[in-house]
């Protein structure tokens, strides 16, 4: 059994794509910070850190986005979130994983300026391509939650980032995706600045 803790519209959006692109029951629960649910002892029971995302796998939590995405890639191999077939295209996306946690992830934070500078970097690295590896993965998820974001909430220029702009178009005509943000964003979003 997977149980999917999530707070709408935060970093687990990326795995609440990703069961919904699986298609693979799972039970939701919403933790709201507004209410301060993270800090609660029974949620800190499951996660001591008080952050989400954490996926129980029966009763076992797994935490921190790009394990989750990792996890459940390589559990449900059907799904295609991850090119196991070919070792330098899987690399690749542990590659844009590893990018997007210790570069784009911070960079929204430290200013306008700063997140620019990151992200332009991830426009030379998408260079044109439809998606981060030669095929749709989790790289593309993780990649499209935090550019969600960005965009919301820093509205970067469209003309500085056509690439990422046009990976946000196709990410947002997924059905996973549509699914995901209807779900979230019937409870709300409750995001700290």
């Amino acid at each position: 059994m997977l149980t999917l803790y999530f707070s709408p519209g935060s970093s687990s959006m990326a795995p609440h794509i990703a069961l919904h692109e699986i298609g693979t029951p799972f039970e939701q629960r919403a933790v709201s910070f507004a209410r301060q649910e993270q800090r609660d002892p029974a949620f800190l029971a499951i996660n001591p850190e008080g952050k989400v995302p954490v996926l129980l796998i029966d009763g076992r939590p797994l935490t921190e986005v790009a394990g989750i995405l990792y996890y459940l890639a390589r559990r449900f191999p059907q799904a295609a979130l991850l090119p196991v077939d070919d070792p330098h295209a899987e690399a690749q996306v542990v590659a844009w994983m590893s990018f997007i946690a210790a570069t784009l992830h911070p960079s929204r934070r430290r200013g306008l300026e700063a997140a620019n500078k990151a992200w332009a970097l991830a426009e030379l690295r998408l260079a044109g391509r439809d998606w981060a590896v030669d095929r749709y993965s989790i790289a593309d998820i993780h990649l499209f939650r935090l550019f969600w974001r960005l965009a919301g909430s820093l509205k970067p220029e469209r003309a500085a980032f056509p690439g990422l702009y046009a990976h946000h178009e196709r990410m947002m005509a997924r059905p996973a995706v549509q699914r995901t943000i209807a779900v979230e964003s019937a409870i709300g979003y409750e995001l700290p600045a």
